[in-house]
């Protein structure tokens, strides 16, 4: 099995998102691991994150003001696999840095330090030629996105190439700054479910336990996200603790929803 069918075979699995180079990155990324986090995506930090909200825009800022380039990333993914061998690792961003150099390039960096999957969240299904393909060819998972505006029709499309899990971005906005209703969360995972037989995972706006709960009563999984950067960001180097508790909380709720 996959890391990712090993992590989603559990039950309903807990995503946490950090930006890499953001606080001390390696310390908070075991921090969540010990909360009981299943699955890690590590931002890689861009100027123009157009889906995410002022948390993660700050922290991509943060990020870079340090100097944080793309191999920084991938050394802080190869540290991470050797710690944590059978967690899965996920890279998210956006296009400019996973092909300036060709895709093939990324992909084989991106096979090479351990990296189970990548979610470009720029790409459209309709418009890659180049980056899905690159990475299938190195065994990495391309996680595309689904929102509340993919329809029926398109959705056959998103799904083409996608292994994982899928990603359902669960309000039409940006990161962080609102929650979907439940019933409508339901129901588009009940659609999602049927067309699908890869996990799905839901994100955007998910702060607490109770919210996580809730949704991991209907998902395969609850992605996380902003609510660890502004950990970081009100904790700073002493982050890891706070982390690590807050995941917990995430984590009990997650995993004794069903």
């Amino acid at each position: 099995m996959t890391r990712f069918e090993t992590a989603f075979a559990k039950g309903p699995a807990l995503v946490c998102f950090i930006t890499g180079g953001d606080g001390d990155t390696a310390s908070n990324l075991d921090a969540l691991v010990a909360g009981g986090a299943d699955v890690i995506e590590l931002g890689m930090p861009f100027t123009d994150p157009m889906a995410d909200g002022p948390a993660i825009q700050e922290a991509n800022l943060r990020s870079l003001a340090k100097g944080t380039r793309t191999a920084d990333i991938f050394r802080i993914a190869a540290e991470f696999r050797q710690r944590h061998p059978n967690v899965p690792l996920v890279l998210m961003g956006y296009a400019n840095p996973m092909t300036i150099r060709g895709p093939e390039w990324f992909a084989e960096e991106c096979a090479k330090v351990g990296v189970d999957g990548v979610i470009c969240v720029d790409i459209p299904s309709e418009e890659d030629a180049a980056l899905g393909p690159a990475l299938r060819e190195k065994g990495v998972s391309l996680i595309r996105l689904a929102t509340p505006t993919t329809d029926a029709a398109r959705l056959p499309k998103v799904l083409e190439g996608s292994s994982g899990f899928l990603y359902y971005v669960s309000v039409a906005g940006i990161t962080g700054m609102q929650q979907a209703a439940q019933g409508s969360i339901e129901d588009a995972v009940a659609k999602l479910k049927a067309a699908t037989d890869i996990p799905v995972a839901v994100g955007f706006g998910v702060r607490t336990p109770e919210q996580a709960a809730a949704i991991a009563k209907v998902a395969d999984g609850v992605v996380v996200g902003s609510a660890f950067i502004d950990i970081v960001k009100q904790h700073g180097d002493a982050a890891p603790g706070p982390l690590q508790d807050y995941t917990a909380s995430l984590a009990e709720a997650v995993h004794s929803a069903r």
